[in-house]
This record gives structure tokens, C-alpha cells and sequence, in this order.
């Protein structure tokens, strides 16, 4: 018989909803950690699809290093004040402002992007790929390749995730929708820099 503070501990943990923690705990015989594992791997095919799905709560996470050095503001929001409160949710947010903190993204997503930045990205790049001395039949292929490095070195979006670079950050994200069972969304973020404006 699986109990109403076993429900709630598998909840508090991991943000699914009660019956999704219910069915877990029921399908482990209790077993705590094997309901988490079970949560997750449901939680990944579900994850796509509440992307859609609105977000109007969460929180502004701060994270300030070196000293005053640099200081990160991002807002990171999900569907209920619930999961707002949860841990893995606010670990999650300090992560991402960490992420911003080391690695100055300058825009969100490659959505973000102004077409007239890009443009002159491309520009730049192709005529390096010319100076380099590549045929002039492949350098549309190497600016190609080199405009998503771009992306990855610029978008938070897309950057690999500092504390595990085989994923990007987005991965990380998709990642939580999984366990937590709400969408989640990085809305903005602003990073400041001592003595740099």
C-alpha cells in the first residue's frame, strides 16, 4: 500500500503531478528512487509537448561572482507557483544564471538574432573562408558551419552547459520539463560586468 507522504515526497522531489507519482511508487512497490527514474523516462516523451503550454509564473534568479565582478539577473518561468517553489526548479534557474555568468551569451536563442548581425557574421565569415583560401564552391557549406559555432558561442539557448558540456543548455532544459511535468522557459536575462558597459 503506497502512502499519502510517500505521494508527497515523490512530488516535493520531482514536481509530477499526484497521480503520475501515485502510478510510479504503485509500479516500484514503494521503491522511492526507482519512481524518480520511472517519472523521468515518461517525462522525456511528454516534454515536447508541453512546451506549448503557457508560462506565467516562476522566478528572477540572481547570481553574482568574483567578488562583485559580475552579476547575472535571469527570469525563468513554469506553469504554477507550485513548481515555482520546487527545488529543482530553483536549482535549475541558478544554473542558468550561472551558465549566463560564465559565459556572456549576448542573445537567448538564435531566434534573437538580428538579421542584420547575421548578415554581417556571414559576411565576415565568407570572406575568411575565401582568404583561407577555400574554393569558392564550399565556402556557402564553411560559413554554414561556422555560423552555427557562432550560435553555439552566442545563443544561451545553445551553448553547452557549463557543468556538462555534452549537453546544451536547451537539453538541459527539455530535461527538467521531463521530471518537473511543466513547461519551463528562459524569458531574459542581463549580465553586468564591472567597469564594462
Amino acid at each position: 500500500m503506497i502512502s499519502p507522504e510517500q505521494v508527497k515526497e515523490l512530488r516535493e522531489k520531482t514536481g509530477a503531478g499526484i497521480m503520475d507519482c501515485k502510478k510510479a511508487l504503485v509500479e516500484t512497490n514503494g521503491d522511492m528512487e526507482k519512481a524518480i527514474i520511472i517519472l523521468r523516462e515518461k517525462g522525456l516523451a511528454k516534454a515536447a509537448t508541453k512546451q506549448s503550454r503557457a508560462v506565467s509564473e516562476g522566478i528572477i534568479e540572481s547570481y553574482v561572482h568574483g567578488n562583485g565582478r559580475i552579476g547575472v539577473l535571469v527570469e525563468v518561468n513554469c506553469e504554477t507557483d507550485f513548481v515555482a517553489r520546487n527545488e529543482e526548479f530553483k536549482s535549475l534557474a541558478k544554473d542558468i544564471a550561472m551558465q549566463v555568468a560564465a559565459s556572456n551569451p549576448k542573445y537567448l536563442s538564435r531566434d534573437d538574432v538580428p538579421p542584420e548581425v547575421l548578415e554581417k557574421e556571414k559576411e565576415i565569415l565568407r570572406a575568411q573562408a575565401l582568404n583561407e583560401g577555400k574554393p569558392e564552391k564550399i565556402v556557402d557549406k564553411i560559413v554554414e558551419g561556422r555560423i552555427e559555432k557562432f550560435y553555439e558561442e552566442n545563443c544561451l539557448l545553445e551553448q553547452p552547459f557549463i557543468k556538462d558540456p555534452d549537453k546544451k543548455v536547451s537539453e538541459l532544459i527539455m530535461e527538467k520539463i521531463a521530471v518537473i511535468g511543466e513547461n519551463i522557459t528562459v524569458s531574459r536575462f542581463v549580465r553586468f560586468e564591472r567597469g564594462q558597459v
